[in-house]
């Protein structure tokens, strides 16, 4: 893969425009110039836990013992499931049915909703498979600055889109995950009767 594909999947993983009204929900009665400093800090340490699983994802699965097919297996269900959640979102209070705190750290606006379980099974699967480094790390820092930049013009976004117009943007997404989704799945299935193949021989 390209360094443009990878960082265009990883930011409709990230689903910035899809986080936009937890984001807002979260962080309703802070003060906006207190809003911006909150959604960089946790963007920060979203970034740092994705670049931390790139890594470091490969030694963890060979500790692990786990092949690369189950992996891509595991994150295109992982990754089909949040979709469905996308494409049917439920209720922005109950999202994780975490209560809502004065100010959000680490969990959810950093985790899961940017680095949740499909980004970082996506970044291990493409540490994996990517020989470069650095396209990787570009990749990630491109998708990373995207939606950066939608998060903190999160209260200019739902000025322009509205309610209703972010959640048809984020449905538009599920239905574009979903197809990554699925192909990762058979991706991970294919290479799993491959293998299984050539050891019965």
């Amino acid at each position: 893969m390209t360094l443009w594909s990878i960082a265009f999947s990883l930011f409709l993983l990230m689903d910035s425009v899809g986080n936009v009204p937890f984001y807002i929900s979260f962080l309703k009665g802070i003060p906006p110039h207190r809003q911006r400093v909150i959604i960089f800090r946790e963007l920060l340490i979203a970034l740092c836990i994705i670049m931390l699983f790139a890594f470091i994802g490969e030694g963890l699965m060979e500790f692990l013992k786990v092949s690369q097919d189950t992996v891509q297996i595991g994150g295109g269900i992982i990754l089909f499931l949040l979709c469905l959640k996308m494409v049917f979102p439920d209720s922005v209070e109950s999202i994780n049915g975490l209560p809502h705190a004065s100010e959000p750290f680490i969990v959810p606006l950093a985790v899961p909703l940017v680095a949740g379980p499909a980004v970082l099974a996506a970044v291990m699967i493409y540490s994996k498979q990517e020989t470069s480094h650095w396209i990787m790390l570009g990749a990630i820092l491109i998708a990373w600055a995207a939606s950066l930049l939608i998060l903190l013009g999160s209260s200019l976004l739902e000025k322009v889109l509205g309610w209703r117009g972010i959640l048809a943007v984020e449905r538009l997404m599920g239905l574009v995950l979903t197809l990554i989704a699925i192909q990762m799945f058979l991706n991970g299935v294919s290479g799993f009767i491959a293998r299984q193949s050539l050891a019965s021989l």
